[in-house]
């Protein structure tokens, strides 16, 4: 059976209703790119703003490629996901030292870039260069499920199959780049996960969902992936007017960024706690001053409950090699997990 009429109902209203992104101003791989990074998290207002600082301190994938991974990570502060930001600087190096400073117009070759998978390479290349590509995110998966009644899991390595299918077959010959924006501007903006708005859709007339009264019922997921509690008590020493950082070098989260020394806990620390702990990995004399927290932090699989301790160290206190004196003022040189930031650098 024909699938043109979706490609055909959907277009006219995304060009007409699209959302005036700065990334779709021009077909440049590079800020397309930029976007579809900072965005696989990110809520788009929130995105741009990042987006426009990324484009105003490195203007082409040749500025992004010099600068140091502490730069990129100070710039990225707030984005959480921080191996994607890693991953930023190595493929615009990748891009220079094996691309002559050229994206990949075919496939493979962005697929070969750190960090780029099928989605990202299917909407770099469907969007710059009019590869014959489809993309599928959350948003694709919800329209696609709707309109076509899947109730295959979407979690599930069939329903990727199934979904990345149908949506290669929906494509028109011209304009994919087109098309794949309009379905996910699509889910965005009408067929949200909530509250969709279905007298504004163009394909309502077509949606089985929406006939059949599903809509609540689709997109399917499978199961939910099981959520690790972490204890983290942050040590604010302060030292001669200064406090200590480290510098997480561990494959953990917030690798390559800077915290309050930290010791982790099995379970919440009580001051008794804490004092054994403080004795057994840097000696004895140690006075808690003050304690803030415990804080829920919320990562996709993680929850962090995070209590900062304000300490006085004992005296002749010899800090370990790693730990990094720092004045206040100087924070803004570190790139600090959100987590850290809201505390050390408060609004």
């Amino acid at each position: 059976m024909s699938t043109a009429w979706f490609s055909k109902a959907l277009l006219p209203w995304y060009r007409e209703h699209q959302r005036p992104l700065p990334w779709r101003a021009d077909r440049d791989p590079y800020r397309i790119w930029l976007s579809e990074v900072i965005l696989q998290q990110t809520r788009v207002d929130q995105g741009t703003a990042y987006w426009h600082r990324f484009v105003d301190r490195y203007p082409r994938v040749q500025d992004l490629a010099r600068a140091s991974e502490d730069e990129v990570l100070r710039l990225w502060q707030g984005l959480g996901y921080y191996s994607r930001a890693r991953n930023l600087l190595l493929a615009a190096r990748q891009v220079v030292e094996h691309h002559h400073g050229l994206f990949p117009s075919d496939h493979a070759g962005l697929l070969g870039l750190k960090g780029v998978g099928e989605y990202t390479a299917g909407a770099i290349g469907s969007m710059a260069f009019g590869t014959h590509e489809p993309v599928v995110d959350g948003n694709v998966y919800r329209v696609l499920a709707r309109v076509f009644g899947i109730a295959t899991p979407i979690d599930s390595t069939v329903g990727r199959r199934e979904f990345r299918a149908l949506a290669a077959s929906l494509l028109p010959h011209d304009a994919p780049g087109d098309h794949n924006q309009a379905v996910m501007e699509l889910g965005a903006l009408v067929c949200t996960s909530k509250a969709p708005d279905c007298q504004e859709c163009p394909v309502r007339a077509r949606c089985i969902a929406h006939r059949s009264d599903r809509i609540g019922e689709l997109p399917v997921k499978a199961g939910r992936t099981k959520v690790r509690e972490r204890h983290f008590n942050f040590l604010h020493i302060r030292s001669h007017g200064r406090l200590f950082l480290e510098k997480r070098a561990a494959k953990d989260i917030w690798q390559g960024l800077y915290q309050l020394p930290l010791i982790e806990s099995t379970g919440a620390l009580d001051p008794k706690g804490l004092g054994r702990r403080l004795k057994a990995d840097h000696g004895e004399g140690w006075k808690i001053v003050a304690r803030h927290g415990p804080v829920k932090h919320v990562l996709s699989h993680q929850v962090i409950r995070g209590v900062f301790w304000a300490l006085d160290p004992p005296q002749g206190f010899k800090p370990p090699a790693q730990w990094i004196p720092v004045r206040s003022k100087d924070l803004e040189r570190y790139a600090l997990p959100r987590l850290l930031e809201r505390y050390l650098v408060p609004a």
